[in-house]
């Protein structure tokens, strides 16, 4: 006991000295962020200052040529008096002839006449962007781990969270979700989905590329029901925040959008980014990965679209990331990259390192990959458009068999995810539909 009671004492003083380190990255945190703000006034401040100064030297030059104009007309006033009062009408001729002329007008406005002057100066405040930007200001969280629980500090944040998925087992269909909804005005292009357990309620979340909207699907009281969100360019990717947050990029605008999935859809917050990105994956709960088709990369992101970092590996002397139009998180915290430029899969670090690709250099047996997702034990699923397929692979890149065929009317299969109940998930285009199959020992 006296043991266990020097330990505890042990670990008061280590435990104090740890929440003193806490606090000072609080804190430290907080002086960050107080510092941009600082620097933004900072900057706005001198702005105001350099149009204010410029803005007032004008109006002081017109002042002055306002004042000469004055005393010259003031001149000319009494030069006119003299003229009239004499008798020689040849001098009045030629006084008349010079106001005609207007030659002192002249010189009150050749300032007014000259572009690029200011004519007004506003500060205009848009209280909406702060006041999203401050709700979704995130100096961290307080994270409270009790004896017993499994430790996620620091942890990758899986996209799928099934561990009863059993890839060997035969697939069932269980289940089909027609995806076209009241209002669609074009045919819906399913691109890519996720699935989340919203107050236990299943719902499955999609990007409908051809109608500019997100939609999701839930059964409640055994009736299927929908919501739709309507977005102002084509949404592409998807990714799952939190158990009730998607994030999903704007290939056609530099956005990503984030939703609230309650389980009925609404819009939380628009970031701007640099780039246009097309495939999106949550790294952790305070970083994305996101692909680039233009810049050929995958950029790393904070939560409010700041570029953190760029990877583009390169293998023989040549960049190997073509079209990264999905992505996905492993357990591990990679990346996997399906690019359906390169018909190839990329494993690749947060630091930017190759860990394998399939199939390897010169060896194609990938035609069209697009959707990927990465179970809880490692496993890689990544769709074949072309092939109508759904190919499984290990957690090292080696192929292990197609789970899904045109066999399992798996036709033009783009997006795909599991569920936590080890169902499958594949967004069709022929027809428009999401398929979901669960495995023998899985149901």
């Amino acid at each position: 006991m006296e043991a266990k009671v020097d330990a505890v004492k042990v670990n008061v003083v280590s435990e104090k000295d740890r929440y003193a380190r806490m606090e000072h990255e609080i804190k430290s945190f907080g002086n960050n962020a107080r510092e941009k703000i600082t620097i933004m006034e900072n900057q706005l401040l001198d702005e105001l200052k350099e149009v204010s100064e410029k803005h007032i030297e004008q109006l002081t030059a017109d002042l002055k040529l306002g004042e000469m104009s004055v005393q010259m007309y003031g001149q000319q006033t009494e030069l006119i008096d003299q003229i009239l009062q004499s008798e020689c009408d040849m001098d009045v001729y030629e006084m008349y002839q010079g106001c005609e002329a207007g030659d002192v007008d002249a010189v009150g406005d050749v300032d007014v006449k000259k572009r690029g002057r200011i004519a007004r100066v506003m500060f205009r405040q848009n209280e909406e962007i702060m006041s999203r930007a401050l709700d979704n200001l995130q100096l961290g969280e307080i994270v409270v781990q009790y004896d017993g629980m499994l430790n996620l500090w620091a942890a990758p944040l899986s996209q799928d969270t099934s561990n009863v998925l059993d890839l060997k087992g035969a697939p069932l269909l269980q289940d089909t979700i027609n995806v076209k909804v009241a209002g669609d005005k074009n045919n819906v292009y399913p691109f890519d989905l996720t699935v989340l357990p919203v107050n236990g309620t299943d719902t499955v979340v999609l990007t409908d590329y051809n109608n500019n909207r997100v939609k999701s699907f839930y059964t409640r009281n055994k009736q299927r029901h929908h919501s739709k969100l309507q977005l102002g360019s084509r949404p592409w990717g998807i990714t799952r925040l939190t158990h009730y947050q998607v994030a999903v990029t704007l290939m056609h605008r530099r956005q990503i959008v984030t939703v609230e999935v309650n389980p009925d859809l609404v819009l939380l917050s628009t970031i701007t980014t640099h780039k246009q990105y097309w495939g999106i994956t949550s790294l952790t709960p305070s970083t994305l990965a996101a692909g680039s088709d233009s810049d050929k990369c995958v950029d790393i992101l904070d939560m409010r679209g700041n570029f953190l970092k760029s990877i583009k590996p390169i293998d023989s002397g040549k960049e190997i990331i073509h079209s990264p139009e999905f992505l996905c998180t492993t357990r591990t915290g990679n990346i996997f990259v399906s690019d359906s430029g390169s018909k190839r899969v990329l494993c690749l670090t947060a630091e930017g390192d190759v860990v394998f690709t399939y199939p390897t250099t010169g060896h194609t047996t990938l035609r069209s990959p697009c959707g990927i997702t990465s179970t809880s034990t490692g496993d890689i699923l990544v769709t074949d458009r072309s092939e109508h397929s759904v190919v499984h692979l290990t957690e090292s890149g080696q192929f292990v068999r197609n789970i899904l065929t045109e066999d399992d009317s798996v036709l033009y299969p783009h997006g795909v995810c599991v569920d936590g109940r080890g169902r499958v998930y594949v967004c069709t285009w022929y027809p428009d539909e999401i398929k979901v199959f669960p495995f023998s020992n899985s149901v």
